[in-house]
């Protein structure tokens, strides 16, 4: 069965994510290099020896995803669901503080983000139950309500760390799913609307702190000495990439004027030193690979994993215009990560894991494809045998 579904496996995906990987690799050791030295006091390549480690990890979790069953996680959802929840509770009581927001549990030298692992956790989940109500799914009390009581909870547990971002993240890609999980379109239109007041409550009760972001985002030079600096400097690296850029480290706004140019505003160092046709190369993979995650969904026949497909593509590419709306000030900078690009171990984790799902539901998509197309054909030399 492993043979076959090396046969079957989509490797333009596969190429795509590893491109990606290492290309980032790289750009966290150019971008990281100056603020190792700056904030740690240790060698310029703390922060790439540490993201080599993550790498490690992920592409071993990257191949165990591609080879288990994508149909098996369907047995799983109420551990899954149940242990995302309790990461995020607990991580109210143990978790570390940064960036004022407690969303880190710490284990030895390295922390993760339980946030992150909870975005593909209820993926799952809502893949599962969906397709589990198709029977009733026009009903809203029983085929809908029960599921998005649960994303409201998960919701509110990462939006009070607070994590504004993954927060954004996670009802943006639920709402993908539940768009594509056939349920109907008024019940959808309903939910659009509910989603816009509790939006304008909770842009009534935003901290200081919080409005600030969007201050910074929408008019950074009324502050560029706070709430506007990381959005200036991400103007300036990005312009002054211009096509081809200043040449591979060669960044000037990584010497202390880009906060964290390795995480967050990663892109704008890659635009500084690598111009218009780096940001090309980026932004063309992650398009493809969200692409191709959409179609694979779409070519499913099985509707659990093409929900999943979907919920997957639509989590990176959701995740990707965050990031790229934070660092060209429309979105408000709330730290989410590059997909495969930005220094973080919990993030690459979670996201090789989920595209080893893709392309794990691909290859059974290609081999259902070939047992049809060979179907027909022995149909048609009986036929004609007769």
């Amino acid at each position: 069965m492993i043979k076959k579904l090396f046969k079957h496996y989509d490797y333009s995906l596969i190429i795509s994510v590893l491109l990606l990987c290492g290309f980032g690799l790289v750009m966290v050791y150019s971008a990281s290099m100056v603020w190792a030295v700056m904030r740690h006091e240790t060698n310029s390549a703390f922060f790439f020896n540490r993201q080599i480690i993550w790498l490690v990890v992920s592409l071993v979790m990257f191949l165990i995803a591609m080879l288990f069953p994508y149909k098996a996680y369907r047995k799983f959802i109420v551990p899954i669901l149940g242990v995302s929840i309790l990461m995020l509770v607990l991580v109210r009581f143990v978790g570390s503080t940064t960036n004022n927001a407690r969303s880190w549990i710490e284990l030895g030298p390295f922390s993760f983000q339980p946030s992150e692992f909870v975005k593909l956790g209820l993926i799952i989940y809502l893949a599962a139950i969906y397709s589990k109500k198709q029977a009733y799914i026009s009903n809203f009390v029983r085929g809908a309500l029960p599921p998005l009581m649960v994303i409201g909870l998960i919701f509110a547990l990462v939006a009070s760390q607070p994590d504004l971002g993954t927060a954004m993240i996670i009802a943006l890609t639920s709402g993908i799913v539940i768009i594509c999980s056939g349920m109907k379109w008024k019940h959808i239109f309903g939910l659009v609307i509910i989603g816009i007041i509790l939006f304008a409550g909770a842009w009534m009760s935003l901290s200081p702190e919080q409005a600030s972001r969007f201050t910074g985002a929408y008019n950074p030079f009324s502050d560029p000495e706070d709430s506007g600096f990381h959005l200036i400097n991400s103007y300036i690296a990005i312009a002054s990439g211009g096509i081809t850029g200043q040449g591979f480290g060669q960044s000037i706004q990584k010497y202390g004027f880009l906060p964290e140019p390795h995480t967050d505003f990663i892109m704008a160092i890659i635009a500084e030193e690598l111009g218009l046709l780096g940001v090309v190369f980026v932004i063309g993979l992650l398009g493809y690979i969200v692409f191709k995650g959409f179609v694979i969904g779409i070519r499913c026949k099985d509707t659990f994993g093409s929900l999943l497909a979907i919920g997957i593509s639509g989590m990176i590419g959701v995740q990707t215009v965050v990031n790229l709306g934070a660092i060209t000030g429309w979105l408000p900078v709330t730290g989410v990560p590059l997909p495969f690009i930005s220094y973080g171990g919990s993030s690459l984790i979670l996201l090789m894991i989920s595209v080893g799902i893709l392309i794990n539901i691909s290859a059974f998509v290609n081999i259902r494809k070939e047992q049809k197309t060979s179907y027909i054909k022995n149909d048609q030399a009986v036929q004609m045998e007769l």
